[in-house]
């Protein structure tokens, strides 16, 4: 018990003594003199010892408003009324003259004490008012009304009939009282806090600061220190970090750096050209429907396409290249125009690959956030980011693009459970889907991929074959941060972003 003692702070052992008393949190404030949040660490200081049982619950209270602070210090206007009456009997502007009060509260006050016949009044040239036995007897006994003032905040289950009838008749009245709902804390000592509540040795002066002059002279020697608990609770501190899905992002874009792929950009209002046309996607394609694509209402057209490269996508679509016969329609070159939100990560693809600046063999990718009609669940968005690249050079096959998918999922999702089986895109042959098993959800599609098709890269101007692939990010960061719904990548929930681990 000495020990406990010694480790007291000072604001502790002011309050613990009170605690034999008092349990109500604003009691022990009151008769403490010491501030709210002092008593409030305190008690959480000495709950963590075992000396104390914090008890918190939701109360329904009564507090003052504006005007009720006035007239706690001033006195409630009838009182005051009262008051300068039962000196000698008054006029109306006698009585205004000696309280202060204004026309309305004078008014105000008159049919509140003839109502409890607490004032006479005498007719003569001026209406004089005058106080009346009753009046004299309860100005002794003091107005309920302001004995409330005084006490409030004041929980409403706890009132006695007295005050529960100031309440009734304060609440009628403006901005005097008004009801809440707060949080009420009480303190209860635990047997050990009543042996140290009563011990003398509480009371004993303890130090629990350094000063220089007690450094210089030597004094500290002799003092009585306060000890540390150095395994007391302490606040916690919520440093300053990255949204973990932002530096998943960035950690995704260092890692394909490092493998010595360049990154490619493309706007996010992109045209059908880019997006679709030019990736061998015929204009009639369900991914066109307006129920996938966000058509973007003005402009509503592109007028910076390469006229010389929509000629050539445009005889791919009607007639075919390299021994293909197309999708035989008439390519519509206004629709090829039309603008609208970027689909997928690939509609940046063609955009490098008729580059000049493309270098073969080369390695590219793209992080890029997506937009698509879809219904949002856990694992579905309207706007997504996807990673999508491609190599060229001489000699790819499918070969290396399963090894290229089976190492993304190895080292962005840590985990070997994959499988990748045939799949479907207008502007790959042969296609693959990458799937990956999540410890909760089960098996998620990660990826696309494909080789791009020679009527892709005819009119693109490139001759050797390229191994392409699309990921979706968000889910991929499901993997990598344990998440169960792709919508908390985006969340604003503080307490979900000041607990995630940093990687």
């Amino acid at each position: 018990m000495k020990s406990v003692i010694a480790g007291l702070h000072r604001l502790e052992r002011e309050v613990l003594p009170l605690l034999q008393k008092y349990s109500g949190f604003e009691d022990v404030v009151r008769n403490s003199g010491m501030q709210a949040v002092e008593v409030m660490r305190a008690l959480q200081w000495l709950r963590g010892k075992a000396l104390v049982e914090v008890k918190e619950k939701l109360v329904e209270v009564v507090e003052l408003d504006k005007n009720g602070r006035v007239y706690r210090e001033k006195g409630l206007p009838e009182k005051r009324f009262l008051h300068a009456a039962s000196l000698k009997p008054l006029s109306l502007s006698q009585l205004i003259k000696t309280t202060g009060l204004s026309a309305d509260e004078a008014n105000v006050s008159i049919g509140l004490l003839k109502r409890k016949a607490l004032i006479g009044m005498i007719n003569g040239r001026e209406l004089v008012f005058e106080i009346t036995e009753k009046g004299k007897s309860e100005l002794k006994s003091g107005f309920s009304e302001q004995a409330l003032l005084r006490e409030c905040p004041l929980e409403l289950g706890r009132l006695s009939e007295k005050q529960k009838e100031a309440v009734q008749n304060l609440s009628i009245r403006k901005s005097i009282i008004k009801k809440s709902v707060k949080r009420s804390v009480a303190a209860f000592l635990t047997k050990k806090g009543k042996r140290i509540a009563a011990s003398s040795e509480l009371k004993e002066k303890v130090v629990d600061r350094l000063t220089s002059e007690m450094l210089k002279s030597g004094s500290w020697k002799q003092a009585n220190l306060r000890g540390y608990e150095l395994r007391a609770p302490v606040p916690r501190i919520f440093f300053g970090k990255k949204q973990p899905y932002r530096r998943f992002l960035e950690e995704v874009r260092a890692k394909f750096v490092a493998l010595g792929f360049k990154e490619m950009n493309g706007p996010v209002v992109e045209s059908e050209f880019w997006d679709m046309d030019a990736l061998f996607m015929p204009q009639d394609h369900s991914a066109r429907d307006i129920h996938a694509a966000y058509y973007v209402k003005e402009p509503k057209y592109a007028t910076d396409l390469p006229k010389e490269l929509v000629a050539k996508v445009k005889h791919a679509h009607e007639k075919g290249v390299a021994g293909s016969k197309g999708w035989r329609y008439d390519f519509d070159v206004k629709k090829t125009a039309r603008l609208i939100l970027r689909t997928h990560d690939t509609s940046i693809s063609p955009r490098t690959l008729s580059s000049k600046e493309l270098e073969i063999p080369g390695k590219y990718f793209h992080i890029v956030r997506c937009f698509r009609y879809d219904v949002i669940d856990a694992t579905h968005n309207a706007d997504f980011d996807q990673i999508g690249g491609f190599v060229v050079g001489d000699g790819l096959n499918l070969r290396h693009l399963f090894g290229l998918l089976r190492m993304f999922a190895e080292e962005f999702c840590e985990t070997d459970k994959i499988k990748v089986v045939p799949s479907y895109f207008p502007f790959t042959e042969p296609s693959a889907a990458l799937y990956a098993k999540h410890p909760e959800i089960g098996w998620i599609e990660l990826a696309g991929s494909g080789i791009f098709r020679p009527e892709m890269m005819k009119p693109l101007g490139v001759d050797k074959p390229v191994i392409a692939w699309g990921i979706g990010l968000g889910r991929v960061a499901m993997f990598k941060l344990g998440l169960k719904d792709i919508r908390q990548l985006y969340s604003h929930d503080l307490e979900y972003l000041r607990n995630e681990k940093v990687l």
